[in-house]
Order: structure tokens, then C-alpha cells, then sequence
């Protein structure tokens, strides 16, 4: 279930513009900054964070059965797994992280056919064997642009567009021609997306969406903020989002409870005598 966010956590973010880890190291403001009179929710995660793309779908899947789906504003925010990681990586995935967590590849392999199994469950065709580590940060800057470009409809395609080409298609989205590609196929302007992958607009606004990560005192992704009131870790079942939905709907939209039975009153018609 949905944890409360604390208060100083949710006076952090005003000031700032399963899970996988990062190594050690009144109505709700929209995109924009309009109120949107409905239920606003943050979505911290990366786009090579497996349980982030396997989040989103269970998300997904309870909001398609969730009343005021179409009251409800759904947002991306950085999250880098590996800062370190390289811009144009090439080690395959499964040899990296069987360094990381000192496993044999035969180990690793069957632990990440556990995801691979899960996200089929889900409907998502994944080749985890054939991704590589790479640097995410012009991914997420990316990301950043679709947001200011066209809101949050352009950036949950982009975000799609993301995840199934790491995941789905297996391809380098470390790599600039890649990204390129993704973004402009999203629709994304091809000279704002030349533009912005040539320098570093928008890096500044990865690192904020990072410290509110760390404000909230999220250490892993999917992180999901709902109202910036609820927070809920990792990819959690249809039925637990939907259980979160419910809760934050009501919270935001209590309903007027009657006391003390009918007594004599007046109306349109007249007074009770």
C-alpha cells in the first residue's frame, strides 16, 4: 500500500523543479505549472530498469479499470541506475551485473529469466541477454524536451518509444543515431532533438528530479508519487495500484458525510411548518 510522503519531503519538491537500485553514492501543479483538477502521478525510473517497464504496465492496467483514468495526469522523472555507466557502452548487461553482485553469468542469467518470465507475464517480449550497459542521462534529457514540447502525452510516448527499443528491440539507447531516431519517430522535432543531444540542455533538470528522488528517500526505481502525497516502491501489483488509486482519489476528494437525521428546514418551496 501507499506510503505518506513526509512533509519536509513535499516542501523539497517545491523547491526542486520489485525496484532496481542505484549504486551507493490543494489541486496539483501540472507540467506546466496550471492546477490540474484531477490526480497528478510522478513516475521516478530509468529506461533500462526492467521492473520500471513492468511497473508501467500493472500501472496501466489499473488505470484502464480505474473511473477517473481520464482525470489523471501521469508524469516521467529522471532516475539514473548508473551515472557511471558509459555514453556509448558495449559490455553486455548480464556480464556487468554479474560483477556488480559478485555472481557466476550462469547465476545471473537464471535471475534475470525470472524478470524476462515476469515481464511475459505482462505481455512484454524482453531481450535482457542481448541489452548492454550504457549511459542514460541524454536519455532523460530527452525525455525533458518531449515534456516542454508536447506535455505529458508526447512524453509518455517517447518513454514508451524508450523502453521497448532497450528492452523490446535490444538497442543501444546510450547511442546518439539511436536516440535520434526514437525521439524523432515519437515525434519530437528532429532539430530540437539535433539540438539538444549536442550540448547539455535539460541536465539540470535530471539532477533535480534526482535530489527529489533522494528527498523523498527513494533508492530505487519504479518510484511512484501519487498527489505528492502517497509514495509506492517498486513494480507492485494491478491490484495494489489500484487499491493506491482509490486511496488518493478519496483523500483528494472526500465525501460530505450527513449527521443527525432529517430535521425541519426550509427550501425553495417554502419552510416545514
Amino acid at each position: 500500500m501507499a506510503r505518506p510522503i513526509p512533509p519536509h519531503a513535499r516542501a523539497a519538491r517545491n523547491r526542486l523543479a520489485g525496484s532496481c537500485n542505484q549504486p551507493a553514492g490543494a489541486g496539483n501543479t501540472g507540467w506546466s505549472g496550471r492546477v490540474v483538477a484531477g490526480m497528478r502521478i510522478e513516475i521516478w525510473s530509468d529506461v533500462v530498469c526492467p521492473w520500471c517497464y513492468i511497473g508501467k504496465r500493472r500501472l496501466e492496467a489499473a488505470l484502464a479499470g480505474f473511473a477517473h483514468r481520464d482525470q489523471v495526469e501521469v508524469v516521467y522523472r529522471s532516475f539514473e541506475l548508473d551515472p557511471s555507466a558509459p555514453r556509448h557502452g558495449d559490455e553486455p548487461t548480464l556480464a556487468t551485473l554479474a560483477r556488480k553482485y559478485g555472481r557466476s553469468e550462469t547465476e545471473m542469467r537464471q535471475m534475470m529469466q525470472h524478470v524476462v518470465d515476469t515481464a511475459a507475464g505482462e505481455g512484454l517480449e524482453f531481450r535482457l541477454f542481448d541489452n548492454v550497459h550504457t549511459n542514460t542521462v541524454d536519455a532523460h534529457r530527452l525525455l525533458h524536451l518531449a515534456l516542454d514540447a508536447g506535455g505529458p502525452a508526447l512524453q509518455r510516448e517517447l518513454k514508451e518509444a524508450l523502453l521497448a527499443a532497450y528492452f523490446v528491440r535490444a538497442e543501444n539507447v546510450g547511442d546518439h543515431e539511436v536516440l535520434a531516431r526514437v525521439a524523432v519517430d515519437a515525434g519530437l522535432d528532429p532539430a530540437r532533438v539535433a539540438a539538444v543531444l549536442s550540448d547539455g540542455e535539460y541536465t539540470e533538470q535530471v539532477r533535480a528530479d534526482v535530489d527529489q528522488a533522494r528527498a523523498y528517500g527513494a533508492t530505487g526505481v519504479p518510484f511512484f508519487v501519487v498527489d505528492g502525497r502517497f509514495g509506492v516502491s517498486g513494480a507492485q501489483p494491478t491490484e495494489v495500484f489500484t487499491q493506491v488509486l482509490e486511496q488518493a482519489w478519496s483523500a483528494a476528494h472526500p465525501v460530505l458525510q450527513g449527521l443527525g437525521g432529517d430535521a425541519e428546514a426550509c427550501g425553495p418551496d417554502g419552510c416545514a411548518i
